[in-house]
């Protein structure tokens, strides 16, 4: 009998609670049931981590649990291990650990159940019977009637109550054989299929592979156990379908697939690729997605029913009844870190997942983060290579445009508006990137100098030109765009920069008649709008396609035969080590979307730096070549992958509080001992101000990771208690993908 029930609630405090079982409930209960517990003034839902027979509290100090809410754990044993593990490394709060890992209506109580909605079709029977046999039942003649229409996926409860409860004519059919009752999951396009042992059906199509692909597909396939692949192929390489081959031999195998994703952009093309490919249910799981689907596809994983798990950073943390590999796509994109809250790697953690549970993991990329290359230089990794375009595709031709001195028109010089002309003359499809969205990133005023600064951070206000308004990209705030000076009364406002708005307005007045597109966060708010504009791009309807980083990855746009990067200087200086690696990456993958079929393809980058070692060496020599001098600065340096980080970051609505808090955390890691620990600090934050709050870190650097981990774990847990943390909000970031 289950005498204490230790449990993980979601709070800021590192530990575990007690609790007593609910009253009258024996149990049995195990590690991974939810529980609602009374927590403070009112109640949460937290998560069992072990049981115990007592507690080193009195019992009478023991709360009990309000309620048990499964029968059976939802979080397998693998989950709370990687759970445990994730809080240990990253250093947060196992509670939050937990709950991050849940999906929210599960957070809240919710039944652990697939949601089903009741459908209706008509059977062989039901087909063949004359229906004047049913005229003294109009009801049930009616909705046979509508049914013999509908085909084999019938139709919907929901669709037959048009003139009232059709329920008990549906059940007088059916007890007449005439029609059956089936359920689907509520979004599936098939009914919910039973889990069973049998491994699901595959439709591969059989297309040739290229040697290097067959290489890559076998190396994986024969991997016995956990062994970490990296996929470096260039754009257009086939790096997709050597995920699909691989995953095949798992699926047919009765086994399961993660796949991550960076983006939400991403996502329809590739859960279309593998609908055309599979025909088993998929689990996708994205943040446009309400809390019923989220739970849905969840559930269908864990349990084994989806053979394939598709999804975002989030997803990693979803658990498989069978897991049998692990895909990491585009793995140097920064959106598989987590910024906010639990920071943590979704990346990593899939590496971590993939050797616990002793099963492959690939990590795919046309441009490498540089710690896994150095993976693959100190053996940890195996490089699995395609240096070649799949098919009859090649490598597009690259060049600089230098634009000094030069006349821009809203940033477009006249050789790319005559490269543009050309190419939509043949027919193809033209990309024009920037990476910032909106009309202008700033207004000013050309008599007295005015900027538009946000009120709330040190960043300037974006002007959105069609709603009229400026807009902070950092903290949300947001204004109507001013006609005239706030400062001075004058109207000689003026929007300086680009934005893709701006760069859509003129290519609308000199291209009136090609159609476009504009792709960004801005122009994809809307339900359903993102997959409505790609499948514009990449049906050729749209001739031209402006767009942000959105657009720079994983799509594929056959017609595409000219890329333009607008403008590549604002990645060139920055204050942040790794500006540099996600400039390269960048401008690689969006010249990548060019000359994918079987037109030749031209990239071209506008600079007024054309002199610039990086540009130059992308254009000259590629990636490798980058990626190879980059490293050799990171190992002088002794910055990641040879050394490692840790950040502690503190915000306050005052200015002193956050360096009183980390001058106060440094005298405790000096008690502490900070051997093999550099203490860089505290300085402000690049952007000392944002959100209307005053930031400050310190930066902690070690050449190996294990003194920094054993500093964290005796600093952290003391953070909370310092007099001056009550003034703050802090936070830790291992392993930070940037120190803005």
């Amino acid at each position: 009998m289950t005498g204490v029930l230790r449990v993980a609630v979601p709070s800021p405090l590192y530990q575990l609670f007690d609790y007593l079982p609910p009253t009258g409930d024996d149990g049995p209960f195990r590690a991974g049931m939810r529980v609602r517990v009374p927590f403070g003034r009112g109640r949460v839902v937290g998560v069992i981590v072990a049981t115990a027979v007592k507690s080193e509290y009195p019992a009478e100090k023991l709360k009990r649990a309000a309620a048990r809410l499964d029968d059976t754990p939802v979080l397998p044993a693998d989950m709370l291990k990687l759970a445990a593990w994730a809080a240990d490394y990253y250093h947060h709060p196992i509670g939050e650990v937990l709950a991050t890992m849940l999906p929210s209506a599960l957070r809240a109580g919710a039944e652990a159940k697939v949601q089903t909605r009741e459908y209706w079709r008509i059977t062989t029977a039901g087909m063949a019977v004359d229906l004047n046999e049913l005229k003294r039942a109009r009801r049930q003649a009616a909705l046979l009637t509508r049914l013999r229409t509908a085909g084999e996926d019938g139709l919907a409860r929901t669709a037959l109550d048009d003139e009232g409860s059709a329920l008990a004519a549906l059940r007088g059919l059916a007890e007449k054989g005439l029609v059956a009752r089936i359920e689907k999951n509520r979004g599936a396009e098939a009914p919910l299929p039973p889990v069973s042992g049998e491994p699901p059906r595959s439709a591969t199509q059989h297309l040739q592979l290229n040697d290097d692909q067959a290489a890559a597909v076998d190396a994986i396939a024969d991997a016995d156990g956990y062994r970490a692949f990296l996929l470096d192929g260039i754009t257009g390489s086939g790096k997709t379908e050597v995920y699909l081959r691989a995953i095949d031999r798992v699926v047919a195998a009765g086994r399961q697939a993660l796949v991550l994703v960076p983006e939400i952009a991403l996502t329809p093309q590739l859960v279309g690729r593998f609908r055309e490919r599979f025909d088993v249910p998929l689990a996708v799981l994205h943040s446009a997605l309400n809390d019923t689907e989220r739970l849905d596809a969840w559930l269908r994983a864990a349990r084994g029913v989806a053979p394939i798990v598709i999804g975002t950073r989030s997803a990693v943390f979803t658990p498989l009844a069978r897991p049998g590999l692990v895909v990491v796509d585009e793995e140097h994109d920064p959106s598989f870190k987590q910024h906010e809250g639990f920071r943590y790697s979704a990346r990593d953690l899939a590496v971590w997942r993939a050797h616990e549970a002793a099963v492959p993991v690939v990590l795919g990329s046309a441009t490498p983060s540089l710690e896994s290359l150095h993976n693959v230089r100190s053996g940890r990794y195996t490089a699995l290579h395609l240096p070649e375009r799949a098919g009859a595709a090649t490598h597009p031709s690259m060049r600089l445009l230098d634009v000094r001195g030069g006349v821009l028109r809203e940033g477009l010089s006249d050789a790319l508006l005559r490269l543009m002309e050309k190419h939509l003359a043949a027919g193809s499809q033209v990309l024009l990137f920037l990476n910032r969205r909106g009309y202008a990133p700033v207004l000013q005023c050309h008599d007295c100098g005015w900027l538009s600064e946000c009120s709330r951070c040190d960043a300037r206000m974006t002007l959105h030109r069609r709603d009229a308004r400026l807009r902070c990209h950092h903290c949300g705030h947001e204004a109507p765009a001013p006609r005239r000076c706030p400062a001075c009364g004058s109207e000689g406002v003026m929007p300086i920069g680009l934005g893709t708005e701006r760069i859509e307005r003129v290519i609308g007045e000199d291209f009136a008649d090609c159609s476009m597109v504009r792709i960004d966060r801005d122009a994809t708010r809307r339900k359903g709008e993102l997959d409505r504009l790609l499948a514009r791009a990449e049906g050729g309807d749209a001739r031209i396609l402006v767009g942000t980083q959105m657009l720079a990855k994983g799509h594929h746009f056959p017609l595409v035969t000219l890329v333009a990067v607008v403008d590549a200087d604002g990645g060139l200086f920055s204050a942040d080590f790794r500006a540099s690696e996600r400039m390269a990456q960048l401008i690689l993958q969006v010249a990548g979307r060019a000359g994918r079929a079987d037109r030749p393809g031209e990239v071209v980058i506008q600079t007024h730096c054309p002199d610039h070692p990086l540009l130059q060496s992308l254009v000259a020599r590629g990636y490798p070549a980058f990626a190879d001098a980059a490293l050799k600065e990171r190992e002088v340096t002794g910055l990641p992958p040879y050394g490692h980080l840790a950040l502690l970051r503190a915000e306050a609505t005052d200015e002193a509080s956050p360096d009183s808090f980390l001058e106060a955390a440094g005298e405790l890691a000096r008690e502490a001992g900070l051997d093999g620990v550099d203490w860089l600090g505290p300085v402000p934050a690049p952007m000392a101000r944002r959100a209307g709050r005053y930031r400050a870190q310190v930066l902690l650097r070690a050449d190996a990771r294990t003194p920094l981990q054993r500093l964290l774990a005796t600093l952290v847990p003391q953070l909370g208690s310092l007099r001056e943390a009550r003034r703050v909000r802090w936070s830790v970031d291992v392993d930070p993908s940037d120190t803005f």
